[in-house]
């Protein structure tokens, strides 16, 4: 596979990498399968996606510990990003940003991934009660200790910038603009896909002005993208998409004309390309130092979603993703 370089310390990746949240969390917990999860992972490391990304609020716990499993086997083959800043409880997501917190979360990191060293550790929100700066310091002495080697931010909640009607990703680059005075930021992780492009307004190129990696999350549409999905089908009550304003019937429905211009598109590069291989490979086009991070827990959506790093769409291609209709939702 094509690698990617992620950050100024000339971080290598696979071009595709692998969300495991899926295998864990907010999806269809009644296909959860250790086992079958477990292969994939391999899967993954074998067909060259080396990012493996997590999050200790995944499970929570149990992501790290699963994606540790496969760790302790092959840790040279793989890289490792997991994610620090939110507290799940019962019926709540919490942020905690304190320095000794984040140094706590980072020894349970590693303990659950069995590794000695992650290889990106990302802010998953800031803590509205802490300076941001504080706890980018306390994982910035992470690096100095040796116990990660590169840091990342993800990107605030996406429903903000909608009510407010400023631009989507503002308090972003706010908060990448005072961290990156402490220590440099080596990847953003934020939502970019076909249906949801807003982050090449002025995300990405503030990462490509500044050699910064873009880990593409949800470069699928949750699904959507692949075409697999049938409107009014319905999810599981603990599935996200069950109360996404995307994935109600209707809306599935009218964003449709999406898919059917994916499929077009891969029909036209032969009989085996897929919808979502085409809205991953549109995701690895916008730029170098972009790596898509599709989710799954299936080995046979790893090894396909890995084969769309091969994908190359023409300019024609790309300007008939640009005509395709806007995505609609219940926001509308």
């Amino acid at each position: 596979m094509e690698r990617r370089t992620i950050g100024a310390a000339a971080l290598e990746v696979g071009a595709v990498g692998l969300g495991c949240m899926p295998m864990s969390w907010a999806y269809t917990a009644s296909r959860q399968r250790g086992e079958e999860s477990l292969r994939a992972v391999h899967t993954a490391l074998d067909q060259g996606s080396t990012l493996l990304d997590t999050a200790d609020m995944y499970g929570p716990f149990t992501n790290e510990l699963l994606v540790g499993r496969v760790l302790k086997e092959r840790r040279s083959d793989a890289f490792v990003s997991t994610k620090v800043g939110l507290l799940v409880g019962e019926q709540h997501i919490v942020a905690n940003g304190r320095p000794g917190y984040v140094r706590r979360a980072c020894d349970a990191s590693l303990r659950r991934l069995q590794t000695d060293v992650i290889d990106l550790y990302q802010l998953h929100r800031a803590d509205p009660e802490v300076p941001v700066e504080e706890t980018w310091g306390a994982m910035a002495d992470l690096v100095t200790a040796g116990k990660v080697r590169s840091l990342g931010l993800c990107a605030v909640g996406a429903r903000s910038g909608r009510r407010s009607g400023a631009r989507l990703h503002d308090g972003t680059i706010r908060q990448l603009e005072r961290v990156q005075q402490v220590f440099p930021v080596s990847a953003v992780e934020a939502e970019l896909s076909v249906w949801s492009t807003e982050a090449l307004d002025a995300l990405l190129p503030w990462c490509a002005a500044r050699g910064v990696g873009f880990l593409s999350a949800m470069p699928l549409g949750n699904g959507f993208l692949t075409g697999t999905l049938t409107p009014g089908e319905g999810f599981e009550p603990d599935d996200v998409r069950a109360r996404h304003p995307r994935f109600t019937a209707e809306m599935m429905a009218a964003n449709q004309p999406i898919v059917a211009g994916l499929r077009r598109i891969a029909r036209r590069h032969g009989n085996e390309v897929t919808p979502g291989q085409v809205a991953l490979a549109w995701v690895l086009a916008q730029g170098p130092q972009v790596v898509p991070v599709p989710g799954t827990k299936q080995e046979r959506w790893v090894t396909e979603n890995a084969r769309a790093a091969g994908l190359r769409l023409t300019a024609a291609d790309l300007a008939e993703v640009a005509a395709l209709p806007g995505a609609r939702g219940s926001w509308d």
